[in-house]
C-alpha cells in the first residue's frame, strides 16, 4: 500500500529576463517535441528544457539552444524529481508566444505554470516516487482593481502591442 512520506516546497529560480514553464507529459520524446514547438513558435527564442523520465533509465532528459538555461532546467528537474514533469526556461519570447504550441504537443498533459513571477512547486513524496501537486505563482492579491487600475491595465496592453 502506498504511503505519503513528505510534502516539500521547491523554490524555482528565475534568471533575469527569463520566464519558466512547468508542465507534465508522458513520453520520452517530450524533449524533442517541446524543442520543435518552441523553436518554430518564436525564432529568436533562447531556451532550455529538462524532463524527468519516469521509467526505464529514469534520467533527466534535456535539450535546448542555450546552455545556461538547459543546465538550470536540469538542476530544477533534479530538485523536483517528479516523474514526467518538464521544466522549460525561455528568454527572448513570452509564454503567450509558445503556450498554444506546447499545449498541442501530443504527449503534454498539463501546464502547471508559465510565469516570470517568483515560483514554488509543491511536491509530495511516497514510497514509490514524487509528484508535483501544485504551484505557488507570485503573491497573494492585495485587493480588487478600481477604475484607475483598469485604465492602467488597458493602456499597458496597448503600449506593449497586445491590444489595439
Amino acid at each position: 500500500m502506498g504511503e505519503l512520506k513528505k510534502i516539500e516546497v521547491v523554490d524555482i529560480p528565475l534568471p533575469e529576463g527569463a520566464n519558466v514553464i512547468v508542465g507534465h507529459s508522458h513520453f520520452i520524446k517530450t524533449v524533442e517535441d517541446l524543442y520543435e514547438a518552441l523553436i518554430t513558435s518564436a525564432p529568436a527564442i533562447k531556451f532550455g528544457i529538462a524532463f524527468c523520465e519516469a521509467s526505464g533509465k529514469k534520467l533527466i532528459r534535456s535539450d535546448g539552444n542555450d546552455d545556461e538555461l538547459r543546465k538550470l532546467a536540469e538542476e530544477v528537474a533534479l530538485k523536483i524529481g517528479a516523474g514526467h514533469t518538464f521544466i522549460v526556461y525561455i528568454k527572448n519570447a513570452w509564454p503567450i508566444n509558445v503556450l498554444n504550441s506546447l499545449k498541442s504537443v501530443q504527449e503534454v498533459t498539463t501546464i502547471y505554470a508559465a510565469t516570470a513571477n517568483p515560483l514554488q512547486v509543491i511536491v509530495a513524496e511516497t514510497n514509490q516516487g514524487r509528484s508535483l501537486i501544485g504551484v505557488v505563482d507570485g503573491y497573494i492579491p492585495l485587493g480588487v482593481e478600481g477604475d484607475s487600475d483598469k485604465r492602467e491595465r488597458h493602456e499597458f496592453l496597448r503600449k506593449i502591442g497586445y491590444k489595439r
